[in-house]
């Protein structure tokens, strides 16, 4: 006799990688054709009219073990170089904020190729510090993770996200290191030595 079930059953769930490169970057999975080139990999709809300094941003996205993992997909979201995000009056129309990139098969490093934002008001005019959002999916991650990018060259002591991190050596983690003339490093850790901090979205 099949017992009478009084409340919904968990639907099975599966970790995003590397399934969500299919779907999402269908040329990088090695699925080409569908797209005349791939959905959303540049922020930019015309890069030479963009508005504000143009960056690179390179890194890896590393396991607890330490090893780069080499299927990991990103999306970036962030305001412009004027502190507008897109869709809001005033905002840079050569620039759309999102982007969405890979690590590469090989090296597991991604490179960020974007406009270097401006701080914003947020809720209540509190100013936030400049910053990207990132959404990250790998292989083992069920859930995508949220995080953020800051910049060492700028002042990020009144940022009011960073400043909500109580364990303050972890801030650090959240801190693209500059290496070069419009050059960056920011790494992703999960776990272990140097976890990033990941928000709660």
């Amino acid at each position: 006799m099949v017992q009478k079930l009084d409340v919904l059953q968990e639907t099975p769930s599966q970790t995003a990688g590397p399934y969500v490169h299919i779907g999402l970057m269908p040329t990088y999975a090695g699925n080409g054709g569908y797209y005349e080139e791939e959905i959303g990999t540049t922020p930019f709809l015309d890069e030479s009219k963009a508005e504000g300094e143009i960056i690179e941003i390179v890194g890896s996205v590393f396991d607890g073990t330490g090893w780069a993992m080499r299927d990991a997909l990103i999306e970036s979201w962030q305001c412009d170089g004027n502190g507008i995000f897109p869709g809001q009056e005033g905002a840079d129309p050569h620039f759309t904020g999102h982007c969405r990139f890979a690590a590469d098969a090989e090296t597991g490093e991604f490179t960020l190729r974007t406009v270097k934002p401006a701080g914003y008001k947020g809720r209540g005019g509190v100013a936030s510090a400049p910053h990207i959002s990132l959404w990250v999916v790998a292989r083992g991650i069920n859930i995508g993770l949220n995080t953020r990018i800051y910049f060492e060259d700028e002042d990020n002591s009144s940022d009011p996200l960073l400043a909500r991190i109580e364990q303050r050596p972890r801030v650090d983690t959240l801190i693209a290191k500059k290496t070069g003339e419009k050059t960056y490093r920011f790494d992703i850790r999960l776990q272990g030595q140097g976890e990033t901090v990941f928000l709660d979205l």
